[in-house]
């Protein structure tokens, strides 16, 4: 049986790190990408086959792609959609420039290269598209606007891709994880700097809780897990005969996505306007 190859976004640190590490001991053929070179460098001195890939410039994107079909034949079993950030802010305080860089991330990026690698996948009669979402993909919560709106609508893109592949032989799973320990909340701390003012805000005294959850040492919440809970929903999207539609990563993305399901949503509104 010849070696499967995956190609996986995002892979400087956290959850794409560990998917890739993960995935190259368990027998795939792994391509780890990154937006910035350095970044690759070090992926290629653990042995890696590393291309750099923005997500937010196609001509990255297709540079990339290029490269890792030259690589494989032309070949290409799964892709691991993991690339994106979280630009924190009250939505009243996001401007239209913000709000288009992190679309252009997480949502046209994340598109983009799908698009580009399903007539591969079509072609072979074969192949996985994993799409890493979040719990605020479907429970938004406040202050986190932009990144709850992108990851809405990766969920609606994944929902009808999957309905449009039916019979294809290839599939689309989303992976929904709540808290992981990552770099997440270091650099959504340096995009709020760079990108909202709390002293002109409303939400000023809120914007102070929200300063230190993101500067916090250690878990953000009692229920983080590491990347590694993400890496067995991976493994089991691209081996299962039956792929999941989604797969809840983490105890609060279980809790709210049984919440949502019970409970009437200005229920779940007063609940979700507590969390920090």
């Amino acid at each position: 049986m010849s070696i499967k190859s995956v190609l996986i976004t995002g892979c400087s640190s956290g959850i794409g790190l560990c998917c890739a590490e993960g995935l190259k001991e368990h027998g795939y053929r792994v391509f780890p990408t990154a937006r910035k070179q350095e970044d690759v460098e070090r992926l290629k001195e653990q042995g890696f086959e590393a291309f750099q890939l923005d997500i937010s410039n196609s001509a990255s994107i297709r540079h990339a792609l290029d490269a890792v079909l030259d690589a494989t034949g032309g070949k290409l079993y799964g892709l691991f959609n993991n690339a994106g950030f979280g630009q924190p802010g009250a939505v009243e305080d996001l401007q239209r420039e913000v709000v288009r860089e992190q679309f252009e991330t997480n949502v046209f990026g994340t598109l983009e290269l799908t698009n580009l690698v399903l007539p591969v996948m079509r072609r072979l009669g074969e192949g996985r598209i994993i799409i890493n979402s979040s719990i605020l993909g479907f429970a938004a919560m406040p202050y986190r606007g932009a990144y709850n709106a992108s990851k809405y609508a990766l969920e609606g893109f994944a929902d009808t891709l999957r309905l449009e592949l039916a019979g294809s032989g290839v599939y689309v799973s989303l992976v929904e994880p709540g808290p992981i320990r990552s770099r997440f909340r270091d650099n959504a701390f340096v995009l709020y700097q760079k990108n909202i003012n709390p002293e002109t805000s409303f939400h000023r005294k809120r914007y102070q809780a929200m300063e230190a959850r993101l500067l916090k040492q250690g878990p953000a919440t009692p229920f983080t897990e590491g990347p590694e809970a993400v890496l067995k929903r991976v493994i089991h999207a691209l081996e299962s005969k039956r792929p999941q539609a989604r797969y809840y990563v983490t105890f609060p993305t279980y809790l709210f996505g049984y919440l949502k399901r019970i409970l009437p949503t200005s229920w779940l509104d007063e609940l979700l306007r507590g969390v920090e």
